[in-house]
């Protein structure tokens, strides 16, 4: 009898220790940062414009209380996809860092929606000394003649200066969209993001005078406001003085004339006989 009894406390005991058990671990999963969890990230560097494959990708864990917004839990559902910002190598991929389901690989993955992609022909002055690079921001100025608005207008009064577009990001130099490269690179094109309207203006720019592209700082937004430079604002001519007056000076009094009068000088004369007919010669 008494083992029955003792037995039969023993099985309470076991299940409420059972009990206890299940009740403690279901309530340590339920409290943040107790677990975690695994997340999709990059299993090497790769760049934006990139179509991703799940080789690409390895699981780790990673603290629930932290796991990234939009964060991907399985490979498989990254196949097809593409990057429009590069992922180093055990950086999270996130829904934010990629181009819309159905875009395809390459340039066109990274123009915003709205935006388009123009290139323009650079030199190692006009692109900044090889210094803009993707994902950097850039002004553009022109170089031209202004015409004249009539023909009183100098000639050196045409020539004009004139940042034409602000702010405007460089997609790609040459045919590289990376924007991990930070050593300058001297290209012959640089791709830029405009809207359409400043699409219109930079053509109608690069065919009627000189390109430059000037580097600006990332998070610089201001816009900036000039009127251009020419050749009289660079080079200001001093005022003009205006001349002296003229002192008057009083008339000089003619000299009184003098008339002379013609004197007969006094001569010796004597008389010749030529022949039958008299003379009279003088000296």
């Amino acid at each position: 009898m008494k083992n029955k009894r003792a037995l039969a406390v023993m099985a309470v005991a076991i299940l409420f220790g059972l009990a206890a058990v299940v009740l403690a671990s279901r309530w340590l999963l339920q409290q943040p940062g107790s677990g975690g969890g695994r997340i999709v990230v990059a299993a090497s560097d790769i760049n934006l414009g990139q179509r991703l494959a799940p080789e690409m990708f390895k699981l780790v864990d990673w603290p629930v209380d932290s796991v990234p917004k939009g964060a991907f839990f399985d490979p498989q559902k990254l196949s097809g996809r593409v990057l429009k910002s590069s992922v180093l190598v055990g950086e999270p991929v996130s829904e934010a860092k990629l181009a819309p389901s159905g875009t395809l690989g390459g340039l066109s993955a990274l123009i915003a929606e709205g935006k388009r992609a123009i290139t323009v022909r650079v030199n190692d002055v006009v692109g900044v000394a090889g210094f803009a690079l993707p994902g950097n921001y850039v002004d553009i100025i022109v170089s031209m003649q202004k015409d004249a608005a009539s023909a009183a207008v100098v000639q050196r009064e045409q020539n004009i200066s004139k940042i034409v577009l602000e702010r405007i990001l460089v997609l790609a130099v040459a045919q590289e969209v990376s924007r991990d490269e930070t050593k300058p690179k001297v290209v012959n094109a640089v791709t830029l993001e405009v809207t359409p309207e400043q699409a219109e203006k930079l053509d109608l720019a690069r065919s009627v005078g000189t390109l430059s592209l000037v580097l600006r700082n990332q998070v610089d937004p201001d816009p900036v406001r000039t009127s251009g430079a020419t050749k009289l604002t660079l080079l200001p001519e001093e005022a003009v003085k205006p001349a002296p007056k003229p002192v008057p000076v009083a008339p000089r009094p003619a000299p009184p004339q003098v008339q002379k009068v013609a004197v007969q000088a006094k001569r010796d004369c004597i008389g010749v006989i030529n022949g039958l007919q008299p003379a009279q010669e003088c000296f």
